[in-house]
């Protein structure tokens, strides 16, 4: 996107839809952050999305509130992003009842209909398919509702990957593929996996726009996907996005079946921090909005009161009782 676009962009938003990004990238980093330090209460592998926030939040953004959205093993960001309370959520990494599942999802699996978060799933690639669905569900009923589904650059090696593209080309889908490139599959690189340097070319053999943007310029991503929203409401079919974006953390906040040597420099990580995505739109609003240091730390000082009571609720709900087993269940 050129400079110029960008700016138009960001001139079409009001303040308070900026401030509201700002709060739900916070959410998702101190969400995060707080889950990191309780690891060792929690069942379970943790995956972070620390350092991601500005992808997520400008793509959930430029939904609309009964859109679909579907997401990975990555996935406390996503319905985070959507605007999903936070204490349902921290319940569900505890296990607890009062959780978005129940307590029988746990950080990989969660899911919240009522915010149109169809699931998230550790298998790679696997909710590609569910994205499909959902775009077909909403073309056969004749509503303009869109899916919004997010992968990772590993996924984009997987058959899904291939299979979801084809058929929603095909059949002209409402779907929205975003592919949160960071840059990493668990501890092998992009390039040591992928013959092209941008996961966005694969688009071309579909017949579909491809898009490649900066997934650390929170603004940016809200432009291409609304631009990608509009298009898939038109009846056009999908687009894929690829945001190039980092994760800051390791791949998950427990130890790892093997003990792995050094995959990333020090440099490399410190490069990236130096684009930190919250930092970045944080200047934006100082610079543009007028946004105070005051101002900053009283919306950082609320969504922390937010972490730390959605840490509470966890803690004090009851865990499932037995008579939840049979429950949801098809027979």
């Amino acid at each position: 996107m050129s400079t110029a676009m960008r700016d138009k962009a960001r001139e079409q938003l009001a303040h308070g839809v900026l401030i509201e990004m700002l709060r739900r990238m916070l959410r998702i980093r101190l969400f995060d952050e707080r889950a990191a330090k309780l690891r060792s209460v929690l069942p379970g592998p943790l995956h972070n999305s620390i350092g991601q926030e500005a992808e997520i939040v400008g793509a959930c953004m430029a939904l609309r509130e009964d859109d679909y959205m579907t997401g990975n093993h990555r996935s406390h960001g996503h319905p985070i992003g959507k605007g999903v309370d936070l204490r349902p959520l921290m319940a569900e990494l505890y296990g607890k009842a009062t959780g978005v599942c129940g307590g029988k999802g746990g950080s990989m699996h969660l899911a919240v209909f009522s915010a149109g978060s169809l699931g998230e799933a550790g298998i790679v690639g696997s909710l590609m398919p569910v994205a499909v669905g959902a775009g077909l569900s909403a073309k056969l009923r004749g509503t303009d509702q869109i899916c919004l589904c997010f992968f990772g650059d590993g996924a984009a090696n997987c058959g899904p990957f291939h299979e979801s593209l084809n058929l929603a080309a095909i059949w002209k889908l409402p779907v929205v593929f975003l592919c949160e490139n960071n840059g990493y599959a668990l501890f092998t690189a992009q390039r040591l996996t992928t013959a092209i340097a941008d996961i966005a070319q694969r688009a071309s053999a579909y017949a579909i726009p491809g898009v490649v943007v900066d997934g650390q310029d929170v603004l940016a991503v809200h432009h291409q996907v609304t631009i990608a929203a509009e298009r898939a409401r038109s009846g056009a079919g999908p687009t894929l996005i690829e945001a190039k974006t980092y994760r800051y953390c390791e791949h998950s906040e427990f130890p790892e079946p093997l003990k792995m040597p050094p995959y990333r420099s020090t440099e490399e990580i410190d490069s990236w921090r130096a684009r930190d995505p919250i930092d970045l739109f944080w200047a934006h609003l100082r610079d543009k909005e007028g946004l105070s240091t005051k101002d900053f730390n009283a919306v950082r000082k609320e969504v922390q009161e937010e972490v730390e009571a959605s840490v509470s609720f966890a803690e004090r709900s009851p865990p499932p009782g037995s008579e939840s087993l049979l429950e949801h269940l098809f027979v």
